[in-house]
C-alpha cells in the first residue's frame, strides 16, 4: 500500500497529530510533544504517544533523540509537500516588485541575475541562487577588439543574451586600430547568430584561404580572440548568512561550510543546470534527496528559467533548512524563473 493509502487510513486524530507536527516544525524547527499536542488535541498525551507511534512506523515522523518529541522525517515532509500542502500565490504588491526589481531595461543581465537572487534571499529569509547561462553556447552578437598599449588589446564581446565580457588577450608587435579593427568586424560577421564552437572550424579554414589577403598580424589577432575560452556559467548566491544566522551548533556551522564550498564547484553547478533542465517546473529536493545536500539538514526549490529560443539556459532558485515556507517560496521561485526568461527574451531581442 502506498504512504497516501497508510495515511488515509489512520484515523482523524492521527492525521490531526501529523499536521499539527508538520506545522510546528516549518515554523520553529523543533519536534513536538505529546502534552503539547494534547493541549490542542482532544486525547491524552498516552493516546497522542499511540498516534505518534504509528505515523513513525510508516516513515513519516521520526524523533531526533531518545524521550524527545517527534518531528517530520524527510519522507514525511515530501509526503506533506505532494499531497497535502496547499501552495499560496504572491499577492499584486510582491509580484510588481519582482517585476520592478528585474525588468528594468536599463540593467545588465548579471545585475539582473544578483537581483533575483537578492529577492529569494529576503522574501524566504534564506539563500537564493541563480545558475547563469554557460556562455560557451550562447550565440554571439557582436565582437570588437579595443588597443590597450602596444602589447595588449582588449575583447569585448557581446552574446545574443546582452551578457558582455571582456578580456585583456597579448597581441604582436606592430599592430594598428585598423588591424583590430578589421579581426572584430570578421570576427563578427563570422560568428553572427552562432557560437564559438559552431564557426571555430569553418573560420580556421576561411582564414586559410584569406591568408595573402588578411594579412599575418590581422590572423593573429583573430586567432587570439578564437581561443579565448568563455565561462562555463557560473553560480550566484545571496544571503548564504542567513543560513548560519542564530545557529550555535559547531557541527552544524561545518556542514554549512562545506556546503558552500561544494555549491562553489563547477562540477556542482553542472550538475544543478541538468537537474534544471529535466524539470517540468519548480523541483524540489528535501535533504538528501539531492546529494549536494546530503548530511547538510537543507533543502532545494529550483526552477529553469528560457532564453528567447524556448531552451533552457540556467536555473533559479532558494537553498534553505528542510522547515522551509514551502507554500510560500514555491510560487515566489517560479514567479522569478518567468520574470528571467522574459528578461532573457528582452537581451535575445
Amino acid at each position: 500500500m502506498s504512504i497516501h493509502g497508510d495515511f488515509q487510513s489512520l484515523n482523524d486524530r492521527a492525521r490531526q497529530v501529523f499536521m499539527h507536527i508538520v506545522e510546528n516544525f516549518l515554523e520553529t524547527g523543533e519536534p513536538t510533544g505529546s502534552r503539547t499536542l494534547s493541549r490542542s488535541i482532544e486525547a491524552s498525551a498516552a493516546t497522542i504517544r499511540n498516534d505518534m507511534a504509528d505515523l513513525e512506523y510508516l516513515g513519516l515522523l521520526e524523533a531526533p533523540h531518545v524521550s524527545a518529541g517527534r518531528m517530520p522525517s524527510e519522507m514525511g515532509l515530501r509526503f506533506f509537500v505532494d499531497g497535502i500542502m496547499e501552495t499560496g500565490s504572491l499577492n499584486e504588491t510582491e509580484r510588481a516588485a519582482f517585476e520592478e526589481g528585474c525588468l528594468d531595461q536599463g540593467t545588465s543581465a548579471t545585475k539582473t541575475f544578483e537581483r533575483a537572487s537578492s529577492m529569494l534571499s529576503k522574501l524566504s529569509s534564506c539563500a537564493g541562487l541563480v545558475v547563469a547561462p554557460v556562455k560557451s553556447q550562447k550565440s554571439i552578437r557582436h565582437i570588437e577588439f579595443v588597443q590597450l598599449d602596444p602589447a595588449r588589446a582588449m575583447v569585448i564581446i557581446v552574446p545574443d543574451d546582452g551578457m558582455v565580457e571582456n578580456r585583456v588577450i597579448d597581441v604582436p608587435q606592430g599592430i594598428t586600430s585598423d588591424i583590430l579593427k578589421q579581426a572584430g568586424a570578421f570576427l563578427s560577421e563570422k560568428l553572427y547568430g552562432k557560437t564559438f564552437e559552431q564557426m571555430q572550424n569553418a573560420i580556421t579554414e576561411e582564414m586559410t584561404a584569406r591568408r595573402s589577403e588578411m594579412g599575418l598580424l590581422t590572423q593573429k589577432v583573430i586567432e587570439a580572440g578564437l581561443a579565448i575560452q568563455l565561462d562555463d556559467g557560473k553560480l550566484i548566491v545571496r544571503g548564504s548568512s542567513n543560513l548560519v544566522r542564530g545557529s550555535t551548533d559547531t557541527q552544524n556551522i561545518e556542514r554549512l561550510k562545506f556546503l558552500m564550498e561544494q555549491l562553489e564547484a563547477k562540477e556542482t553547478i553542472s550538475k544543478l543546470l541538468d537537474e534544471a533542465t529535466d524539470a517540468n517546473g519548480v523541483k524540489i529536493y528535501i535533504g538528501s534527496e539531492n546529494k549536494i545536500f546530503e548530511g547538510s539538514g537543507h533543502s532545494l526549490i529550483l526552477s529553469p528559467y528560457m532564453n528567447g529560443h524556448n531552451a533552457i539556459v540556467g536555473a533559479i532558485g532558494v537553498i534553505g533548512p528542510t522547515r522551509l515556507n514551502y507554500g510560500k517560496i514555491i510560487p515566489s521561485v517560479n514567479c522569478m524563473a518567468d520574470i528571467l526568461t522574459r528578461r532573457m527574451r528582452d537581451f535575445s531581442g
